[in-house]
């Protein structure tokens, strides 16, 4: 079943085009995979899904409603979580605070709300820290309290935006343990990531955008070995 399907999206700034004729479709339960290189109009794209930017062109279908055009909230409301590049938790506040804003939501009680944030901060493995402050935390920490957040209004379908990106390597393998716990859950989502192993480890289909344009979709291993893709992006890569 496919829970979105993003038909000839296009967006421009002036005469240069961000996103330019992008049609794919997302299938519900699977990790979509989003690469390219800098500037190829990923971030832009999930602007336009989610309805941080208004899209030019095209239609926007999630479970089959058009949701072109929709404010940020109502398109929250409908299902879709989206976490940033840039990482802006509420500093001064705690963990248990900053989760349980996103609790609301769905959640006008207080105390049901606090306990819908508890089980989201328990499941992304931050219990301990509940009643840290935002800026106490470590960037791998803060990475889980964004998807924490995100994964409040109660997502079917995320939207992440280089969840492993400003990391130690050590502190990868339990975020990419932590998106397929996700996936597990019942929750759909599509990432941005520059970490190729990555992205050919984790995603069921691969998005490749350049320029402002789809040049492939696939499975990885028909990404991995599609000469558009090696000459745009990969290059001399090791995806082994």
């Amino acid at each position: 079943m496919k829970i979105l399907q993003v038909e000839h999206l296009s967006k421009a700034f002036g005469g240069i085009h961000a996103n330019e004729d992008i049609s794919f479709e997302i299938e519900q339960g699977e990790i979509l995979g989003i690469i390219g290189p800098n500037g190829a109009g990923k971030s832009t794209l999930f602007d336009l899904i989610t309805g941080y930017t208004r899209p030019d062109s095209g239609r926007v279908l999630f479970d089959q409603q058009n949701i072109f055009g929709l404010r940020p909230d109502r398109i929250s409301n409908l299902g879709i979580g989206r976490t940033f590049q840039k990482l802006k938790p509420f500093a001064d506040l705690t963990l248990l605070e900053n989760v349980m804003i996103g609790a609301f939501a769905r959640e006008r009680d207080i105390r049901h709300a606090r306990d819908k944030a508890l089980e989201i901060i328990d499941f992304v493995g931050l219990i301990e820290k509940r009643h840290h402050f935002a800026r106490e935390l470590s960037t791998g920490q803060r990475k889980r309290l964004e998807l924490a957040r995100a994964m409040a209004i109660r997502p079917r379908l995320l939207l992440m935006d280089e969840v492993t990106g400003g990391v130690d390597q050590k502190t990868i393998p339990g975020l990419v343990a932590l998106i397929r716990k996700m996936k597990a859950a019942g929750v759909t989502i599509a990432t941005i990531e520059h970490n190729i192993n990555i992205i050919m480890e984790i995603s069921d289909h691969i998005l490749v955008l350049d320029q402002g344009r789809k040049i492939a979709f696939g499975r990885p291993e028909e990404i991995q070995n599609d000469q558009r893709v090696i000459d745009a992006y990969l290059g001399t890569v090791d995806v082994a």
